[in-house]
């Protein structure tokens, strides 16, 4: 008979006792981790600084702090949900990082990871030459709206579409666009990729749309599978919305004008469905294989 740690939590006093307590009810459930941090220590120290209202870079000085009754039953229901539920961080807290940026999550919407966020910090330097320059952009299947919010402060003189099927996940784009207060830069678009944009051409358009392949989505962990499915699986070989957007992409493209794409594992697969499109791979989060870069005229070419 397996043991219910979660009955017996009265000897928790500090936040040290509950951050011990987590990081051993993790590992002993072997979550998966990869929704912000990578490790047990990691996620529970961050579910608790942000229960506790503490800053989420300041674990030292809490350590041995006595929690009250309510935080302690606050903080044993969150660890409940995260190690019984597998329901993944963010999704308990409402909120994604990406780099300085937070953003309101919840079921409707994946949660953010983009390794096109870090390009954007640096304003697609050195493909876009003058960031000011930019007038228009667009984030095809927005989600949680990060990118195009990433986008509108990358590019400040620029209208940036954020379109997708969803419109729950539109609902959440709109939430995080008015939080930042960039109604009168960012619009939601529903649209099932580009079927509602018509006649819209952009200098940039960025994209991390599905690219899950049906076997890959068989086998995800728990913490995946409680993200929308729409926003994972893209058909058998994982390519489905990335060949229609490569097709459709150049006629929305001005002149000059830039698509950047993230397609997780399958830039093999990609490459060998389209062998004469020069792409160019960039290098994001230490490796060259999950972002590429490719300019309306190459797609014009293909």
């Amino acid at each position: 008979m397996s043991h219910d740690y979660f009955h017996d939590t009265d000897a928790l006093i500090t936040v040290r006792d509950w951050l011990r307590f987590g990081v051993s009810r993790m590992n002993a459930a072997g979550l998966f981790f990869g929704h912000g941090t990578t490790n047990a220590f990691d996620e529970a120290a961050y579910l608790i600084l942000h229960s506790l209202h503490l800053p989420l870079d300041r674990l030292d000085p809490f350590l041995d702090a006595c929690l009250t009754e309510v935080e302690r039953v606050e903080l044993k229901q969150v660890f409940e949900k995260r190690v019984k539920q597998r329901i993944p961080a963010a999704y308990i807290t409402h909120q994604a990082w990406l780099g300085e940026f937070a953003f309101y999550v919840d079921e409707r919407v994946i949660i953010p990871r983009s390794f096109i966020a870090e390009l954007l910090r640096d304003q697609l330097m050195p493909w876009m030459g003058n960031p000011e320059a930019v007038q228009t952009g667009l984030d095809m299947c927005t989600g949680s709206g990060c990118l195009a919010i990433l986008m509108a402060h990358a590019f400040p003189n620029a209208a940036i579409d954020a379109a997708d099927i969803s419109a729950d996940a539109l609902a959440v784009a709109e939430r995080n666009i008015a939080t930042y207060q960039l109604q009168a830069q960012v619009q939601a678009i529903r649209s099932d990729l580009f079927d509602q944009l018509s006649g819209r051409t952009y200098d940039v358009i960025v994209s991390n749309p599905p690219y899950v392949n049906t076997p890959s989505m068989a086998a995800l962990p728990a913490e995946y599978r409680a993200e929308p499915e729409l926003a994972l699986a893209s058909g058998a070989d994982g390519l489905e919305h990335i060949r229609a957007i490569l097709t459709a992409a150049p006629a929305h493209l001005n002149p000059d004008g830039i698509l950047i794409a993230e397609i997780g594992h399958n830039r093999d697969a990609l490459e060998a469905a389209f062998p004469d499109l020069p792409l160019t791979w960039l290098d994001t989060g230490g490796s060259d294989d999950y972002v590429f870069l490719a300019t309306r005229e190459q797609l014009l070419g293909q």
